[in-house]
């Protein structure tokens, strides 16, 4: 595996760990930043994928364009357009006043992360 890979994998985990924490705490659960971080997971595990098939991607945080260049290399990953879709608008939309989470949005948050995860993980051969 790339370092760089290696490197997007380890951010990709730190996102992961903050997320889960961030909706599991049960004083001052931030839903918030549990959608936050999920998006954030998923957005690395896909840059990783990309840098380690050598596709090179701009500076995005659309998870739909990281998408669509990743199914050139794993075209199986097509069934996580809905996931892929709920998370995209994690990027910015709780991160400034007027929109907060709700419990029930983070937990499908962090149900669409877990399955890119899985799938990202999966590719890389590591465990899920």
């Amino acid at each position: 595996m790339k370092p760089l890979t290696l490197e997007w994998i380890e951010k990709a985990e730190e996102d992961w760990v903050v997320m889960l924490r961030s909706y599991r705490a049960r004083k001052d659960p931030s839903y918030n930043a549990a959608c936050f971080h999920a998006q954030q997971c998923a957005e690395k595990y896909l840059k990783g994928r990309l840098e380690e098939a050598g596709i090179a991607f701009r500076k995005t945080h659309d998870l739909n364009e990281l998408l669509t260049q990743a199914t050139a290399i794993e075209p199986g990953w097509t069934i996580l357009q809905p996931e892929i879709t709920s998370l995209n608008r994690f990027s910015v939309m709780f991160r400034y006043p007027g929109q907060s989470a709700t419990k029930q949005g983070a937990k499908q948050a962090v149900q669409d992360c877990r399955k890119v995860r899985a799938a990202a993980r999966t590719a890389f051969g590591l465990p899920v």
